[in-house]
Parts: structure tokens; sequence; C-alpha cells
């Protein structure tokens, strides 16, 4: 067993990181926090954090960077206003860098502690009462002004906002996703209900896949045709099978478990949340597929090929692995949603000499766009609090060859978005 599961040890005059929510989570009811611009944190489950410690080496480029593991507590003032701090367990201080070699072993990515950013740190001793105490000030004041709103949002399935403009994209984010707020609001809730029983948590850390999008788009897909673990109660797997068979899961392998979307064309916001993705049907669920890659405007045909080719490179890596099944677990698809420079077809000549041959709906008038540079997108797996392989001792079934469902609902994947490719003119 890992070290990690061992009583914490945590550094006696350690400074802690105040956690905030991370804006982007579009699913899951794992509770997801900001540790810093490039890192994120979530409640350690011994079976993930296991995952993530012997994942092959060949897996490690389909999966968010592991950090190391720290410790989470809450803090109550006066008001009754929880804030969540992380600390460092014995040993783990001094320097920040992290060297990003996907050769490596993991324990050489692992993250070292800093004390250099002041404007995220708090001390154990000697806490800046006044900052903190402002801080969370202004975070009621927000909350107050938007829990009217946030208990509706919570209730509805797909939402769409207009954005200003003129403001930052991105920090408007942090007014509109309700499924973030909803699970970290679910986790406050839950430590203060165990604070009687015990006020520390270990968290493990993972990289913040978003950080390198100015406007992210997300799609979570909960992918294969079985999503109970081998654990599970028997109300639990009958409750997760109802889910499958009732969902585009039984069918093709894969759906939808959230969405955001930044339609440039239109200025809107999109969230779809877990419980329409299972009222989809195939067709719905291409529909909303089409819609991801979609501006507002013209569909985004050149992440079509890079999407293709990531999935196709991550199937051929799964049909290759032993004995690993990925129950609920779930695949990310993330592209930048900014919105990309235009120019009219009416330009002179030379400017329009390098333009891609890709137009604009040809419906919203006479308009091409020139990418500028390669268009980014990423795929990646998350979520293994269920996984198994025969490399865990403990488990009392063992599963061989490949993880037929998995690679199953990537196909489909691949079948649904080679379909739109085709059908758009690509």
């Amino acid at each position: 067993m890992s070290p990690a599961f061992r009583a914490m040890d945590v550094e006696p005059r350690a400074k802690g990181v105040l956690l905030e929510p991370f804006v982007h989570q579009v699913g899951g009811h794992s509770c997801v926090l900001r540790f810093n611009e490039t890192t994120l944190c979530k409640p350690l489950v011994p079976r993930e954090h296991q995952f993530y410690e012997t994942l092959p080496a060949e897996m490690r480029k389909f999966t968010p960077q592991y950090k190391g593991v720290v410790s989470v507590r809450f803090e109550e003032d006066e008001d009754r206003n929880l804030c969540l701090i992380a600390y460092p367990l014995k040993g783990d201080h001094g320097i920040v860098d992290i060297v990003d070699n996907s050769d490596c072993e993991p324990k050489s990515k692992l993250l070292r502690w800093t004390t250099n950013k002041k404007h995220h740190v708090l001390e154990t001793e000697k806490t800046p009462k006044d900052w903190v105490r402002q801080h969370r000030k202004e975070e009621k004041m927000k909350s107050h002004k938007l829990e009217e709103e946030f208990e509706w949002l919570k209730k509805s399935e797909v939402l769409y906002y207009t954005v200003e403009k003129k403001g930052n994209i991105s920090s408007q984010l942090k007014h509109y996703n309700p499924w973030s707020m909803k699970c970290h609001q679910q986790q406050l809730q839950r430590m203060k209900e165990n604070a009687k029983h015990r006020n520390q948590y270990k968290f493990i850390l993972l990289e913040n896949l978003t950080s390198r999008y100015e406007v992210p788009c997300v799609l979570d897909l909960k992918m294969g045709t079985r999503q109970h673990g081998d654990d599970a109660s028997e109300e639990k797997a009958a409750n997760q099978i109802r889910k499958c068979q009732q969902s585009t899961s039984a069918v093709i392998g894969v759906r939808v478990c959230g969405m955001q979307v930044y339609q440039a064309g239109s200025g809107q916001l999109m969230f779809m949340n877990k419980y329409h993705g299972r009222k989809l049907s195939v067709q719905g669920f291409k529909e909303a597929l089409f819609q991801f890659f979609h501006n507002g405007r013209y569909l985004r045909r050149e992440l079509l090929g890079p999407v293709l080719k990531k999935l196709t490179e991550l199937k051929a890596v799964l049909e290759r692995q032993e004995s690993y099944r990925f129950y609920s677990s779930s695949l990310l698809v993330i592209y930048d949603g900014k919105e990309r420079p235009e120019v009219v077809l009416d330009s002179d000549a030379e400017d329009l000499e390098d333009l891609s041959e890709e137009s604009a709906d040809e419906s919203a008038g006479a308009y091409a766009y020139k990418p500028i540079g390669t268009s980014s997108v990423d795929v990646r797996m998350i979520d293994f609090a269920h996984t198994t392989c025969r490399l865990y001792g403990e488990d009392t079934v063992v599963h061989e060859g490949q993880d037929a469902g998995y690679i199953f609902g990537l196909q489909s994947l691949i079948d649904i978005v080679t379909e739109i490719s085709e059908e758009s003119g690509e």
C-alpha cells in the first residue's frame, strides 16, 4: 500500500494554499478544486491514487500529470463561512518547479512546495486574518447575490448565457458554471457535517488541463458499456446498469456527462449537464457532439482531424493494456473557444493568398478565417476511482484481456466524429 495511505504527517510550520472552486468542471460528482493556475486537486480515493502511481508509461500522455498528495482541511470564521486550505505532507516543501517529461517516472513530477506566492499562501500559526476575512466577505457577497439563481441553475439541464464581449470572457465563466458550484458546495457541506470526527483529508494534485486555453471548451464523456465497479453493492450495480440501459452507453458505449462551450459567433456560453446527456438518443448524441465543435457560426472543422488522430492513438494504446477495466471513468475533449480572426472575402487578393479554404456558414455572409498556428485540442482520460487491474493485489476479481466496453465506446466516438467530418465537407 502506498505511504500516502498512512496517518497524515503534516509539516508543523507549513504554509497552506487557499483552494478555490475549479470553474471548468462540467461533470462528475467529486469536487475538483483549483490549487494554482496549472494544478488542481480532488479528494484522494485509494484506488485512483494507486492507478496514477502505477500508470503504464504509454498511457501518461492520455491522462493528467500526477503531482502528489496534500492534506486539506477547512476553516470556519465567525460568520460560519468555510474555506478549504491545502497543506504539504511532511518533507514535501522547498522548490516549486516541475519538470514535465513524459518519459520520466511519475514520482519525478511531484509538485514541490513553495512560499513565494504570497497572495495564495496562508500561514498555519499566524494567519493574515484581515486578508482572509476580506476574501471571505467578498465571496459571501457574491454567494448571496447569486444564491437564488444557482438554485435554479442546478435544476436546469441546458443553459445559454450571452457573454459581455467587452469584459474578460474567462472571468465571466466564474459566475456561470452551475455544476462546479454545486460540487464545491456539496464538498464543503460533507466536510462540515463530518467536522466533529475529522478535519483533515487527503487530496491528490493533478495537472489542470484547461490552463493553456483562454476560453476552454470542455466535453466530458462517460466511457464504456458498464459503469459499476467490482466492489459495488447490488443496489449500486443495479442503479448503474439501469442508467446505461436507458442511455447511449448501452448502444454505443459512450454518453455525454457534461459540456461547456463558448460560441464566439453568437457570443453565448452553453452548459449541458449529465442529466440531459442521459436522455440523448444516438442521433441526439451526434448532434451534441456537432454542437460542441460549432462556434455559433460555423463548425470548427480544423479540430476534427486532431481529435480523430488522438482518439485512434488512445484506442491503440488501450488495446495493448492487459487486465485493465476503466469502470465509470470519463474522457475529456478540450479546445480553445476564443474566436478566430476573420477576413472579409472581398479583400485584396494578396490578403487572401494564404487563407484557409474553410469558410464561415454561407448564410452568415462571405467570411473566411486564417487560423493562427496549429489548432490545439486535447483528449485525456480522467476519474479512476473504480479502475481495476491484476496489479492491484487486493482485488478479488481479476479480469483478462482488454476493456472491450471502453474500446467499443472509443470506436463509436471515432465513427461519429468521422461522420460529422465527412458530412461537413472535410
